[in-house]
């Protein structure tokens, strides 16, 4: 099969070279037609061998994927591609590999929890591009260095990615390199890769910089978001028995004033006929966003008719409690909820 020649965004690095560092490889690079996605994801699930942290790299046509695994389940999920970088939902990258399935290839492998961070927030974070030339390198590590910049340096040369930690423009120490021989120094290693090829050729070369961030977050499923607008709507539908006529547009006037403080109220207030709309959220930021509405909507209830909270609270969200105790959502509202 033809790897593609799709670039990454404003580099000479083909997409299809992209390797990351790793541990060990639990899929070896092979083609996407030959894996059963729902099986793989179960495994993680289901087989203690499979509790791993790691990550799949999916190249298909005019991207490289990357799904995030944390004990085995998978937690985030982000994109490469010509145009850009940028997060993605888990269910996204799933459809896109199944839709590439014949022309695509995939490769799963394990690696520590810090890389995997690192990853995640290139793709997450701005990143700062900078310019390098492959017959002097040191004109990139004395810019770092005047520039004293702090944070991970994401080297790529030939589709080998490196990442480099920085504290003031210097190596700090730490970093997570593709294919660095045993007992080979950093120093020696880094150097190697702007040499040329066997063909003579300059190694295609990007370097870019972004925050040092250690924790890999997680992103809320679309079971999680679903049962999030449910609540949404059922407290609604009981602030409607309450007030015939005025829960509606109470509640639409104050998901449109949270908006800009909670993003994820413009998934739980979507029309309950429509689809939900594609978006990377975190599961505390639904927890935190239903606690805001539920508490000024709630709140003007209890201006007219005291005593009236708790009980539409007990009705509208006993199906799902256990899910809200656990995010600690009862205990942000000034109300007991007896049951």
């Amino acid at each position: 099969m033809r790897a593609s020649a799709a670039r990454l965004m404003n580099s000479p690095v083909r997409l299809a070279d992209l390797e990351f560092p790793r541990a060990h490889g639990l899929i070896h690079r092979t083609r996407l037609a030959f894996i059963h996605l729902d099986n793989l994801l179960a495994w993680g699930k289901r087989d203690r061998d499979g509790r791993v942290d790691g990550y799949i790299a999916a190249y298909l046509p005019d991207e490289c994927l990357l799904l995030f695994f944390r004990n085995g389940e998978a937690v985030n999920a982000a994109s490469l591609h010509t145009t850009g970088r940028q997060v993605i939902t888990i269910t996204d990258a799933l459809n896109r590999m199944r839709l590439e399935a014949e022309r695509g290839e995939l490769a799963y492998w394990t690696a520590p929890m810090e890389q995997l961070a690192w990853m995640y927030h290139s793709c997450a974070a701005p990143a700062q591009p900078h310019w390098m030339n492959a017959a002097d390198p040191g004109t990139l590590f004395s810019k770092l260095q005047q520039e004293k910049a702090t944070g991970v340096l994401e080297l790529i040369a030939d589709g080998r990615v490196s990442y480099v930690r920085l504290e003031q423009g210097r190596y700090a120490g730490a970093g997570y390199f593709c294919d660095k021989p045993d007992g080979m120094s950093v120093p020696h290693y880094l150097e190697s890769l702007f040499r040329a090829g066997e063909s003579g050729e300059p190694p295609a070369l990007s370097a870019a910089t972004f925050p040092a961030v250690a924790d890999l977050p997680r992103q809320a499923p679309d079971a999680l978001i679903n049962t999030y607008r449910q609540l949404y709507w059922r407290i609604v539908d009981q602030v409607e028995k309450e007030f015939p006529g005025e829960a509606l547009r109470r509640a639409r006037r104050i998901a449109a004033g949270l908006a800009d403080t909670h993003r994820a109220i413009t998934l739980l207030s979507v029309p309950r006929d429509a689809d939900t709309p594609e978006a990377v959220v975190r599961p505390e930021e639904l927890s935190s966003a239903l606690t805001d509405w539920s508490l000024q909507l709630l709140e003007g209830v209890e201006v007219m008719m005291p005593g009236t909270a708790p009980e539409i609270l007990r009705e509208a969200t006993r199906e799902h409690r256990y899910v809200l105790e656990s995010a600690g959502f009862y205990g942000r509202l000034p109300w007991r909820v007896k049951w």
